[in-house]
């Protein structure tokens, strides 16, 4: 039994087994090729995407097709890829023959007209992009850029900017991450020993605070004045 291979027909474990390879080989794949493949297709990107899932699928559909083929392919299209990543970072010129340089839309609240034409965007796709970020009016924007991953950056005039604790000379208290003592009903005893709490003091406090018990809690987190917050089962 050899599923790499082309076959005439193939039973179906086979054709199971070439499934379970294939999943694996491109989970494989995506993790070599990393996040910024997924998160953000870029030129370089959605060309390798596409490819490879083109190359994946015809053995998975047609028993005529060997599997062997297209993993050796994908991993020299993989090979290709990560050069060509590099290159971007090495290589200006060629970061800018894959990557088009940021491309002004709007300056000083007005629009660019020749800058949409080669973002090749509509003044409609313009002022969804501007929806997203809760921008009305176009005449609050100092600056906005087209990206080469397809999305706009946002630069507001100043006296359109919220205002900030910083703007006002306001002292405020760093940022701390509540952590999760209780999850599912489940004590995580590592953040209870880091924040110097064991399971009694979790227990009675969740008896006397919520009048519950541990099974009951969904999601239950402390910060750094040790308040307790506490989500239950519904």
């Amino acid at each position: 039994m050899d599923f790499f291979q082309s076959q005439g027909s193939l039973t179906t474990i086979e054709w199971v087994l070439r499934a379970v390879v294939s999943f694996f080989f491109l989970v494989i794949v995506a993790k070599i090729i990393g996040q910024r493949a997924i998160s953000q297709l870029r030129l370089l990107d959605f060309v390798i995407a596409l490819v490879i899932g083109n190359i994946i699928a015809h053995p998975l559909s047609d028993e005529e097709l060997g599997l062997k083929g297209s993993i050796i392919t994908t991993v020299v299209l993989v090979i290709l890829y990560i050069i060509g990543v590099f290159s971007m970072l090495k290589f200006p010129w060629f970061r800018n023959f894959v990557n088009h340089e940021p491309i002004p839309v709007i300056k000083n609240g007005e629009v660019i007209y020749k800058g949409l034409l080669h973002a090749r965007i509509s003044i409609d796709v313009l002022l969804e992009e501007l929806r997203k970020d809760k921008i009305e009016d176009i005449k609050k924007v100092a600056l906005a850029y087209w990206e080469a991953e397809g999305k706009l950056s946002i630069f507001l005039d100043p006296k359109y900017e919220p205002i900030t604790p910083e703007t006002l000379n306001i002292e405020v208290k760093s940022f701390d991450m509540p952590r999760t003592i209780i999850k599912e009903g489940k004590i995580i005893a590592q953040e209870l020993t880091n924040i110097q709490k064991d399971k009694e003091w979790l227990v009675a406090n969740l008896k006397r605070l919520y009048q519950t018990e541990v099974e009951k809690v969904l999601l239950a987190t402390i910060d750094k004045t040790e308040k307790l917050n506490v989500f239950l089962f519904k």
